[in-house]
């Protein structure tokens, strides 16, 4: 787990979330399926996830765009599917992205995760719904977009059709990361389903699922020692 690796090197997690509630695991993410197959790393991961006091009691992303990110050395953004719902056009995170963009400091973002990324641009609810009408108009709306030409990785869409369904997710996504963050204008490259994939590029570091979680951490905590240094 890329937060149990960052507490090991010594680093302090602060966790926020739009409404600064505890979160509540995707039922989906519970499975040993993303562990390897091994059931008893699935229990061990979730014990210590139950374990993170931080998570019950979470700041606001609106709270840390107001006091500034100038005491954070980096940013780290999970995924399962909710960030397809919420953070991909939320405009405090698109603010705390962009803090962390201009300053160089390394961005990890993992799974479906780097979908976030386009709340950083001029109108991400236009983007999110002309993606999802399927209408070819997306592009319109990505001038701008700091992440332009960046080379990174995402949940890819064979592994998204092989959780869509009524044994998944109980239904299709509204559309898959891959297309959206190209739309955009970023140059997405994924590997063969659930096989590790971590890319960096710049200060941003994207692993492309949770195979990719181990080789993803060590990248990440590297990447923040070596700016330390």
């Amino acid at each position: 787990m890329p937060y149990r690796k960052l507490v090991e090197a010594g680093y302090e997690p602060v966790i926020a979330n739009p409404n600064g509630d505890m979160p509540v695991m995707d039922a989906n993410s519970n499975n040993k399926l993303f562990f390897g197959g091994d059931d008893a790393a699935r229990a061990e991961a979730l014990k210590y996830a139950q374990g993170i006091a931080q998570l019950k009691h979470p700041k606001t992303l609106a709270s840390v765009v107001s006091e500034g990110t100038g005491g954070y050395v980096g940013l780290f953004i999970p995924g399962g599917h909710a960030p397809m719902a919420d953070l991909l056009k939320d405009r405090n995170l698109g603010k705390i992205l962009v803090s962390f963009h201009d300053s160089g400091r390394p961005t990890g973002i993992i799974c479906h995760g780097p979908i976030v990324l386009l709340s950083t641009l001029h109108d991400p609810d236009a983007f999110v719904a002309s993606m999802a009408a399927n209408d070819g108009k997306a592009n319109s709306f990505a001038a701008g977009w700091p992440y332009a030409g960046y080379r990174m990785t995402v949940f890819s869409t064979g592994e998204e059709q092989q959780l869509e369904g009524p044994n998944g997710l109980g239904g299709n996504v509204q559309f898959y990361p891959v297309n959206a963050l190209a739309e955009a204008g970023a140059h997405v490259d994924t590997v063969a389903n659930w096989h590790s994939n971590v890319i960096v590029d710049r200060e941003l570091i994207t692993g492309q699922q949770p195979m990719s979680a181990p080789e993803f951490g060590d990248v990440l905590v590297a990447k923040l020692k070596a700016r330390r240094n």
